[in-house]
């Protein structure tokens, strides 16, 4: 996408006193500082998606003619003593989330005992609660989880007969989880956690030429020329091959009239040297790039391989997609249809090109290498010349291969790798998981059922033993969050849209996955996968990796994208990975589907990169900042060097204005306190409130609905 040069900061507004007196008065309306956690449904009218019918001798059905809210109750006829009606979570739940079970129950002439427990994803039973429906009358029962032992985490929620006799049809109705009212409050010490934030995480991938005058304003630190495509990149014409992105097709990748010196890689570089950022090139590892830049060169041809379900009925008819009528791939083609066969060599003498043109890493030059781009999937998006995935030994290998070329010409290049595209592929051999081969995975296993990122990490370190030598120096996963089973199986958090309510409220949750240790992932990685319990926690994760198998080796996210870049709640999202990605020391990330200027996404970057238009940034060393509810109102704390200036960015996730305390620890204030802030309210600026006089440690702020905010204040620590 082309984005529009931005020189002005025309987006910068001031607020009139008269408008502030006005906020100040909406403020003393704006509820208590306190916040209360939305209550689950288990069962109202239906049962609720994510929940599953685990009852035992008993019959459950919906009934419209007795209901206490809604439309329907549950009708519950027990067919024998001792039988139970029981809800399954598809997810466990974290019991710290909720004070209570709640609901009605309507009971029958001779109903008995009842008695209400949950158990854990391992089973584990709680302590009991035991009712009475009353006979022919609604009553409400309230069941404290204090009084269940306060489980920490409920998968189940049982009510059982208790009186062993078979008893007559009782009703229930909004059967639910209450959420707790907790207080909001955050809390700020300079002088714990303190850790450098990498200028490297605020980077983007580059999406085409004419975005100089957006990036500069951001002063884009690096930018990162990936994708499918590049595995193929031929640098010598400026040619690559689609793969199945689209019909396997040869391509220019620029309207260059003279490669390799005008190239779309030589014209990113030239940017980047105008924008001042440094370059993230992946360099082909696949073995094959394009022979040509013939848009007729492409793989599957209709008219030698047969009818196929898919062809580029619009620009090249005769290119199908590989796929025949009946579902099966087309086999037998030859790599020679597109492709020229190419070994580490012709990786290394681009890299020879690219350091006489532009210089070595410490010139000026390209700084950071890829390792090619998602090789796990290679069987897949260019099954076309790699249609067997790759095992554990030949990503060693072409590691090997492709890093030492890349260090031999520039060793002071950063090398990144292994590149690998989702949950899956961290933990299993591509070439196992291409034939679904997970009970008893045969190259895992023939590595002792090390986890690929784990092993991969080993044998990095190995060569640097035999050799004397480190080619690898990041660690690079891409990482793009799951959508959760919330009525639609499909739903895509990296959507260009928001999607529903329910979308956008996980799309705000999720970003727990790149830390939360008790952040169970709603998606299939916590409701089937579940390996490690299906947390993710990536980056520490990627941390304990790096630490037990190959230390110093620093940590990258390549592609990353939470979605709805042109809507606040994208805004919102990114605005916490970035805040994620300082806290929990990251130390370089390349967002995909880098935002246009102004889109919302756009000012989340703005409001770390030049939230006041003058090149104001957050600050460069992460503080302890932490608040009593991140899921509602997240804060990042960083101090700006050598200033000492603190720096606070605050994220309201809600829908709601929330007024919350502030208290600073081991810190003196010297100066007015600053705030600039964007919000659902005005998306096409950021506001510049007027600057107001603090001293002391507390101070409590207005937070409007879906809003981000910076705090700028002048001190120094105690």
């Amino acid at each position: 996408m082309n984005i529009k040069s931005f020189d002005n900061y025309s987006f910068i507004k001031r607020i009139t006193p008269g408008a502030l007196a006005l906020l100040f008065l909406i403020g003393l309306l704006i509820a208590p500082l306190r916040a209360t956690s939305a209550d689950l449904m288990i069962y109202d009218d239906s049962l609720a998606s994510g929940w599953d019918d685990w009852s035992w001798s008993t019959t459950a059905s919906a009934n419209t003619s007795r209901k206490k809210v809604g439309t329907a109750s549950l009708a519950v006829k027990y067919n024998s003593g001792w039988a139970g009606l029981s809800y399954h979570a598809g997810i466990a739940i974290n019991g710290a989330d909720y004070s209570a079970i709640r609901f009605w129950v309507y009971g029958s002439t001779g109903s008995g005992l009842l008695r209400l427990y949950t158990e854990s994803d391992g089973g584990t039973q709680s302590t009991t609660f035991d009712f009475t429906p009353t006979p022919n009358a609604w009553k409400e029962i309230n069941v404290p989880l204090s009084s269940l032992g306060n489980p920490a985490t409920i998968a189940r929620v049982s009510i059982m007969d208790f009186t062993g006799n078979t008893q007559p049809t009782y009703y229930i109705d909004a059967l639910r989880l209450i959420g707790k009212t907790v207080p909001l409050a955050m809390t700020v010490d300079p002088a714990a956690n303190r850790k450098p934030i990498s200028p490297y995480i605020y980077g983007m991938n580059y999406h085409g030429e004419g975005e100089v005058g957006f990036m500069q304003e951001l002063k884009m630190p690096v930018r990162r020329w990936g994708g499918n495509n590049t595995s193929r990149y031929n640098w010598k014409i400026d040619a690559s091959n689609t793969g199945m992105d689209w019909y396997f097709e040869n391509v220019r990748m620029s309207d260059a009239l003279n490669p390799p010196n005008d190239s779309a890689v030589n014209r990113m570089l030239d940017e980047n040297t105008v924008i001042g950022a440094d370059t993230l090139l992946t360099v082909p590892m696949l073995g094959f790039v394009a022979k040509d830049a013939n848009t007729t060169s492409c793989a599957f041809s209709i008219a030698k391989y047969g009818p196929q379900q898919g062809n580029d009925w619009e620009w090249q008819p005769d290119c199908g997609n590989g796929v025949k009528p009946d579902g099966s791939f087309v086999t037998g083609n030859s790599p020679k249809e597109t492709s020229i066969a190419v070994t580490s060599n012709f990786t290394k003498d681009w890299i020879v090109y690219l350091t006489q043109f532009y210089g070595n890493a410490g010139q000026g030059g390209v700084r950071f290498y890829d390792l090619d781009n998602e090789i796990d999937i290679w069987y897949s998006t260019h099954r076309d010349v790699f249609p067997v995935a790759l095992k554990y030994n030949q990503l060693r290998d072409r590691t090997y291969q492709y890093a030492a070329a890349v260090k031999s010409v520039d060793p002071a290049a950063q090398v990144l790798g292994p590149v690998l595209t989702n949950w899956s592929f961290y933990w299993n051999s591509p070439y196992d998981i291409q034939r679904q081969d997970y009970a008893t995975p045969d190259d895992r296993n023939a590595h002792g059922g090390t986890p690929l990122v784990a092993w991969y990490l080993q044998q990095m370190k190995a060569y640097e033993k035999t050799n004397g030598k480190r080619i690898l120096n990041y660690l690079d996963l891409h990482y793009y969050p799951e959508c959760s089973y919330i009525g639609n199986p499909n739903c895509n958090l990296n959507t260009v849209g928001p999607g529903d309510a329910a979308m956008q409220a996980l799309r705000l949750r999720s970003t727990r996955s790149l830390w939360d240790p008790n952040y169970v992932d709603e998606s299939w990685i916590g409701k089937e996968d579940k390996t490690d319990g299906g947390i993710v926690k990536l980056i520490p994760r990627m941390k304990a990796w790096v630490t037990q198998n190959y230390p110093s080796t620093k940590l990258a996210i390549s592609e990353y994208m939470w979605g709805a870049m042109g809507h606040i709640n994208g805004a919102l999202a990114e605005a916490d990975v970035l805040g994620i990605f300082g806290r929990e020391g990251l130390d370089l990330a390349t967002l995909w589907g880098a935002p246009s200027a102004q889109q919302p996404g756009a000012f989340a970057f703005r409001m770390y990169r030049n939230y006041n238009g003058k090149g104001g940034q957050f600050g460069t060393t992460s503080l302890l900042a932490s608040s009593s509810d991140q899921g509602k109102i997240a804060i990042y704390a960083a101090e700006e060097s050598p200033s000492g200036v603190l720096t606070l960015m605050i994220i309201n996730k809600t829908s709601a204005a929330l007024s919350v305390p502030v208290t600073l620890k081991n810190f003196a204030p010297t100066g007015l306190l600053q705030t600039w802030r964007y919000s659902a309210a005005d998306l096409t600026h950021i506001v510049h409130p007027a600057d107001r006089n603090f001293s002391g440690s507390k101070f409590t702020s207005s937070f409007p609905a879906n809003s981000i905010t910076l705090f700028r204040l002048p001190g120094h620590r105690n």
